[in-house]
């Protein structure tokens, strides 16, 4: 007589059957407990109950029988048992959906979830979205590739139930008010903070504080790029359940401050972002904000509090004028915007392919692909000026010379006179570094060093190919300038330049004279892997008219003031001039060689190994 038998050692806690009654396969018939657990046994097969050989509370080895029962061919209409299931089978859990499932654990699961959707909350994201503004969730969407991201901490809330019910917090502090986790961007994996401003003002909460130290610990661990939305009011007094005072031995702005030449950064602001939140923004490799947003390490409340006046957020840090300041990287109009650009420049900072991967090794396929990443090269042999002296545009040439569309400047409020862009050359990231003459002639001034200095050293912590385009009389001189502090600064751009070990290429579109030429090559003409000059290059210690008036001073101050003097100096300058010529250069090895500017893309995809 067939019989079923413990599959371990437990205790016989209810039988389900009794002899006499007909059972089908699969029907549950005694619940056995062990370690906790409950274990419920069925039938085997189809058949009536003959014998239980246990009670109700006996304990059981693994492999005691436990039942016997008898077995029936054909069970027709027979009596089921009480316990027996409405059905021949239990629902398959694979075609059951989540979504619409019964149990209550699910129901819970699916309810807290739906509070962190910005539906939610629709008062809350009206008012966000009259101001003309995303929400947190809306951005995210915006710069991880669709369906990617992977939230963390999603049910924290905030710290006060001590002051307010939890039901409240739930629906009105979801996540805390700062979302993290990981997510994809072009396929490349990232992780992603995001401050929401519809919840407590974007301020940092306690558990929020434990939430970007998981984050930050994991970015850095994992070598994941980090991308921060910033927005927020800084550190929130109103929590309530931590055991702490000041929370001054927070380990957020460290852990932000180590991912520096880690993994590369991008920071983004919109609407009013201060105190915490601009401390971790201003630890980013690249700062994006839009023009209405508001940066500043005090906000009004502090400001008041340290008795310092009453000011309106609008008062404190606009952007724009942060921008002049060196502190925003990339103004931009709103928030579409700044996503626009956080994908394109962490692409290019990941060195990730461009919308055309580059062809490596077979020009012939390089040339047919050509006319499609960039524009007719052959005007650029006519974009610098016959009159040597005459000021001309350069971005038009930038950005004929690079991948269309893929110039993004940066620093483009303060040290006008030297231009920093991420580009694409052939589809392949490189860094751009041009002279604007345009801007105090494109002298080298304090301010200027100072943002040429900190992206020589973004663009070796993101090992990042460099191009440098010059045109320049040299560092910038007078009281005035010296006034400014400038000496340090280029010292320091000096010494960037050293450190540098990615490869540089050097191209010199008209002039390079002086300090300041060289320190646009990385220190001297022969520190790149290349320098090359346009046919307009002209070259010297210093300015050439200066050079004659000051090497030539006896000369000319013993000739007649007027025409003859005049002729002199043309004399002795047109003899400057021609020494000082690319060509003439060239000859002496002071530089590579001399290109036409149309082919300036395929040498510098050659030297770089395009």
């Amino acid at each position: 007589m067939p019989s079923l038998v413990a599959p371990l050692s437990a205790t016989v806690q209810h039988w389900l059957v009794a002899p006499g009654d007909l059972v089908r396969r699969g029907q549950p018939v005694v619940r056995l407990e062990a370690m906790k657990m409950e274990h419920e046994l069925s039938a085997p097969a189809d058949g009536r109950v003959a014998e239980c050989f246990v009670g109700e509370g006996e304990l059981v080895q693994e492999g005691d029988a436990l039942m016997a029962w008898t077995p029936v061919t054909s069970m027709g209409a027979m009596r089921p048992s009480v316990d027996a299931p409405a059905t021949d089978a239990a629902p398959d859990p694979a075609t059951t959906s989540t979504s619409t499932s019964t149990r209550a654990d699910h129901r819970a699961w699916v309810e807290r979830h739906a509070l962190l959707d910005d539906a939610a909350r629709p008062e809350a994201i009206a008012k966000r979205h009259a101001l003309g503004m995303r929400t947190a969730r809306e951005n995210l969407a915006a710069l991880c590739d669709p369906g990617s991201l992977i939230e963390f901490g999603a049910l924290a809330v905030a710290a006060q139930t001590a002051r307010r019910p939890i039901d409240e917090l739930r629906a009105q502090t979801p996540a805390d008010g700062v979302i993290t986790g990981k997510a994809r961007l072009r396929g490349r994996p990232i992780a992603v903070m995001a401050y929401d401003a519809t919840v407590l003002a974007g301020t940092q909460g306690y558990r929020g504080h434990q939430k970007s130290d998981r984050i930050l610990e994991l970015a850095e661990r994992e070598r994941l790029p980090f991308v921060l939305f910033a927005e927020g009011g800084g550190g929130r007094p109103g929590d309530t359940d931590m055991p702490v005072v000041a929370g001054l031995h927070a380990a957020t702005f460290a852990r932000m401050a180590a991912l520096a030449g880690q993994v590369p950064t991008i920071g983004i602001a919109a609407g009013r972002c201060f105190a915490g939140n601009a401390a971790l923004l201003g630890c980013c490799d690249v700062v994006i904000a839009t023009r209405g947003s508001n940066i500043g390490l005090g906000g009004p409340a502090m400001i008041e509090g340290g008795g310092l006046g009453r000011f309106e957020p609008e008062a404190i840090g606009p952007a724009p004028q942060l921008a002049q300041a060196g502190v925003v990287d990339l103004l931009v109009d709103d928030e579409t915007q700044a996503c626009e650009r956080a994908r394109a420049l962490m692409a290019w900072m990941c060195r990730l392919p461009g919308d055309t991967a580059p062809d490596a090794i077979d020009p012939a396929r390089r040339a047919a692909r050509e006319p499609a990443l960039a524009a007719d090269q052959a005007p650029l042999d006519e974009a610098i000026p016959e009159i040597r002296q005459r000021a001309y545009p350069v971005r038009p040439i930038l950005e004929r010379l690079f991948d269309t569309g893929s110039l993004i400047e940066l620093g483009a409020g303060h040290g006008g006179s030297v231009i920093t862009a991420a580009a694409r050359l052939h589809g392949q990231a490189v860094a751009l570094v041009a002279s604007d003459c345009a801007v105090m002639g494109g002298a080298v001034d304090g301010a200027a060093s100072r943002k040429l200095a900190r992206f020589w050293r973004l663009c070796e912590r993101l090992g990042m190919p460099v191009v440098s385009l010059i045109d320049s009389p040299g560092f910038m001189v007078g009281p005035q300038a010296e006034a400014t502090g400038q000496l340090r600064e280029a010292g320091e751009l000096f010494r960037a330049a050293a450190a540098l070990t990615v490869p540089l290429a050097a191209v010199v579109m008209r002039r390079a004279f002086g300090l300041g030429a060289m320190a646009l090559a990385g220190g001297s003409l022969h520190r790149p892997l290349g320098c090359a000059s346009w046919p307009s290059g002209e070259f010297g210690a210093m300015g050439l008219e200066g050079a004659v008036r000051l090497g030539y001073r006896k000369e000319l101050a013993a000739a007649p003031d007027g025409p003859e003097r005049q002729a002199l100096f043309e004399r002795l300058l047109a003899a400057q001039v021609a020494r000082g010529q690319a060509l003439a250069i060239a000859e002496t090895l002071e530089i590579d060689a001399v290109i036409a500017p149309r082919q300036t893309r395929d040498w510098l995809l050659a030297l770089l190994g395009g």
